[in-house]
């Protein structure tokens, strides 16, 4: 059965006239209180979701200068933090963005509000970042006991048996309703944090400090939590906001390379779906940001939140726009759940899903061949994969994607480009042969 979905069209206070050059990479050494604004217009469709922006708007989102904290008279700080806020209400909460933010105690402790925290991290973060948490939750807060647990490093321990670790130490610590939970690390790190603190005693606050380029751009902001099953990823899971998302770009200092490239498949998915002007921008810099530099990272950082603060802000609980975030993750996914979780790391799985929809996209009329070319051209740069693991099958596609999140009544529904780069739609509408074609293009069998 075909669902009712509302096409929605966003209209964003900004200058129509501005452009992003190559050199363009803000200096973000000026806080800035980013203010998310758009109006929807609902038209019933049928089954389907589909995205547009008026040609010639401009998708910046406005920013206005605004004191984040107190600084002396002529003194500037390069270390005040770009504030994004994701507008959900009396729910609503900041992203600091910044360089050095573990060190401003204030940011992180005027977010806890009773006196015992927990911290989660794991084996590779905890001795680099832990201590330096821990004092920035206790400097001068004396009031306040910090309690930790260490799980081990990666995606084949996002289940059950590791969530109970941090069931088990909170219980242990005799954590109260009033506890906030920490969760320190990248995306595992913070989808498990995220769902133990939605569950223990029914729910406590907690707080998100991305370490990796993947929880920093994408899995920390938003409220998804949760823990995979053998039989799919994130099917066990809550919707559950943090107090806040503190990122200190510093942290990607110690991120390995591969780690590094793993997240800019989720950048790149911004500008593919909703932002055809970041996606230039990413064209004229992923050298750049390949080679680190703090200047292109930091504005690739706060892009790819704007975007998804306000698509959360539209849509949180995902009853439409906010799966088109999800674009190439129902073919990635299942790689994921079939290759064998940890083996590819997700952007990995991301970027090849990515190219099999772009792929699908082309095959059914809705995208020209130089989508496809400029998808193909910017992943490699970015060292990503772009066809899926030679062991996965057909079969092994179609069985995973059986059992994905996003289908509805029996029905697979998939987030595909359709129109120029910058557009796409959410949809169970169409021909299931350019699946079968796509999918065969990409498996031996």
């Amino acid at each position: 059965m075909a669902c009712a979905t509302n096409a929605i069209s966003l209209s964003l206070s900004s200058n129509p006239n501005s452009k992003l050059s190559s050199d363009f990479i803000p200096k973000l050494n000026r806080p800035v209180n980013v203010s998310l604004r758009a109006s929807t217009s609902a038209e019933l469709d049928p089954g389907r979701l589909f995205l547009s922006r008026p040609i010639g708007l401009s998708r910046r989102i406005c920013a206005n200068a605004t004191p984040v904290m107190d600084q002396s008279v002529g003194e500037r700080s390069s270390s005040v933090p770009t504030i994004v806020e994701v507008d959900l209400g009396n729910r609503s909460y900041p992203i600091y963005i910044g360089s050095g933010l573990l060190d401003q105690h204030e940011l992180l402790q005027k977010h806890v509000h009773g006196k015992k925290v927990l911290v989660v991290t794991n084996t590779t973060i905890a001795p680099l970042y832990l201590d330096k948490v821990v004092d920035a939750l206790t400097k001068g807060n004396p009031n306040v006991s910090v309690e930790n647990v260490i799980l081990p490093d990666g995606e084949k321990y996002k289940n059950m048996e590791t969530l109970m670790k941090v069931f088990d130490k909170a219980i242990e610590s005799r954590l109260d309703r009033r506890c906030t939970f920490v969760a320190l690390g990248g995306g595992v790190i913070g989808d498990m944090c995220g769902f133990a603190a939605a569950a223990f005693l029914r729910g406590v606050n907690f707080i998100q400090i991305p370490t990796t380029v993947m929880a920093q751009v994408d899995s920390s902001v938003g409220g998804k939590t949760g823990i995979n099953h053998p039989l799919g990823k994130n099917l066990i899971g809550a919707f559950y906001q943090p107090q806040c998302v503190l990122i200190d770009t510093d942290t990607l200092n110690t991120l390995p390379d591969r780690e590094l490239a793993s997240g800019l498949a989720e950048v790149i998915k911004y500008g593919l779906i909703r932002d055809a002007e970041f996606f230039e921008w990413q064209e004229k810099n992923m050298e750049k940001l390949m080679a680190r530099d703090p200047d292109a990272f930091a504005y690739a950082i706060k892009r790819s939140c704007e975007n998804k603060a306000e698509v959360v802000s539209l849509d949180e609980k995902e009853s439409g726009l906010r799966a088109t975030l999800n674009l190439g993750h129902t073919f990635g996914h299942a790689i994921e759940t079939g290759f064998g979780y940890g083996e590819w790391l997700h952007g990995e799985a991301v970027a090849a899903g990515t190219v099999m929809a772009v792929d699908m996209s082309y095959r059914l009329g809705w995208i020209d061949s130089s989508i496809m070319k400029r998808v193909n051209d910017i992943l490699q740069r970015a060292k990503l994969p772009t066809a899926p693991p030679e062991t996965m099958t057909v079969e092994m596609f179609k069985s995973v994607m059986a059992v994905d999140k996003k289908v509805a009544d029996g029905l697979l529904r998939l987030i595909l480009l359709k129109g120029p780069l910058g557009n796409c739609v959410f949809t169970g509408e169409y021909d299931r042969k350019a699946l079968d074609d796509t999918l065969s293009a990409f498996c031996k069998s």
